[in-house]
């Protein structure tokens, strides 16, 4: 069996486990976004070098995760902060073609491999731009997401002034994460209010690979 129809298999197997549904198209994408990723990563360092497990996994699956804790809608702005190497936006752009995505890096070298990979994949509802957080005037978001490592006030402190009423702060996130969240409530209780409340939905019966892994929603009124 050839390393693409393996992480085909696999990727098919684990959306199935979880009910994710993708049409044979959508597959075909992201397992090709999975070998895109790796042929930048050759030039550009956008995830590990030594990976422990299948990209098409740790990655590309990983990033679909928060699709259980969020439905994503028709014409639902979403941002994902820190984009890196397109990581989560890019795998959820696949799954959810009525949803649009601005992907947002500080780094220009990862901007301009999604953009090739964005282009590559004839994604019309992703968008990705070089810019830093702070940059980002007079937009608002319903949904912003991070797969970034920073911790969660600061991600919170990012997503404020962008946020809609109603909206939501969703990250995949690993570790203990309960300081985390403590000081991100307080920090939102000392301002406008946001996080109003914080979710933990550990992911780690899904694969051994996700062990200490969360996805953290948090909400705003």
């Amino acid at each position: 069996m050839d390393h693409d129809s393996e992480a085909r298999q696999m990727l098919e197997s684990l959306c199935a486990s979880q009910g994710i549904a993708l049409d044979p198209a959508q597959i075909d994408k992201l397992v090709y976004y999975g070998e895109l990723l790796g042929e930048w990563n050759m030039k550009i360092n956008l995830i590990s070098r030594k990976e422990d497990a299948p990209v098409i996994l740790k990655h590309v699956f990983h990033s679909l995760l928060i699709s259980l804790h969020h439905p994503f809608t028709e014409g639902e702005k979403v941002l994902d902060l820190g984009t890196g190497g397109g990581l989560p936006g890019i795998p959820l752009a696949i799954a959810f073609p009525k949803t649009d995505f601005l992907l947002v890096d500080a780094t220009g070298k990862k901007i301009t491999a999604c953009q090739g990979m964005i282009t590559a994949l004839g994604l019309k509802n992703a968008t990705a731009l070089h810019s830093r957080v702070e940059e980002l005037k007079g937009l608002a978001f319903d949904t912003v997401l991070s797969r970034q490592v920073a911790p969660l006030a600061d991600l919170a402190r990012y997503a404020r002034p962008l946020l809609k009423k109603g909206g939501m702060l969703a990250c995949l996130k690993g570790g203990n994460l309960k300081k985390e969240i403590a000081e991100a409530l307080r920090e939102g209780a000392e301002t406008d209010g946001f996080p109003s409340s914080v979710e933990l939905h550990p992911i780690d019966d899904i694969s051994p690979f996700f062990s200490e892994k969360q996805i953290v929603i948090a909400a705003r009124q």
